[in-house]
């Protein structure tokens, strides 16, 4: 929780799976003075966007898709492999309609010399 976070990190939070608060200074230090006592709890309710301590709530922005992607644990690849219909659909009717690129990374060979003299090579 940050008044401001740079562009980066912002948006490498959300492709860790990461949720970065962003709250307003005063915001922050009374959450700062709040957590630094003993016995003290502070949550986050992401599906609410709140910040909850005993006393009080702070609320929060969040892009609906970012907070789509965190509440259901989804990163990139599980975004992609909740179209894995469809996209076996396109491969199989791509397939068919252009038979000539299936296993076209199956014909090229394991190895390529660029300079056959190369030691590595003898």
């Amino acid at each position: 929780m940050q008044p401001s976070f740079a562009d980066i990190f912002f948006n490498n939070c959300y492709n860790n799976g990461m949720l970065p608060v962003k709250l307003s200074r005063p915001e922050v230090e009374e959450l700062l003075a709040i957590a630094s006592g003993p016995n003290n709890f502070i949550t986050v309710d992401l599906p609410n966007q709140v910040v909850k301590t005993k006393d009080k709530s702070y609320s929060f922005e969040i892009d609906s898709f970012k907070k789509f992607c965190l509440v259901n644990g989804l990163d990139k690849i599980g975004l992609t492999l909740e179209r894995i219909d469809e996209i076996r659909a396109f491969e199989k009717s791509n397939s068919e309609a252009r038979p000539y690129f299936d296993g076209v990374t199956m014909k090229a060979p394991d190895e390529v010399r660029m300079y056959e003299e190369a030691p590595i090579w003898k």
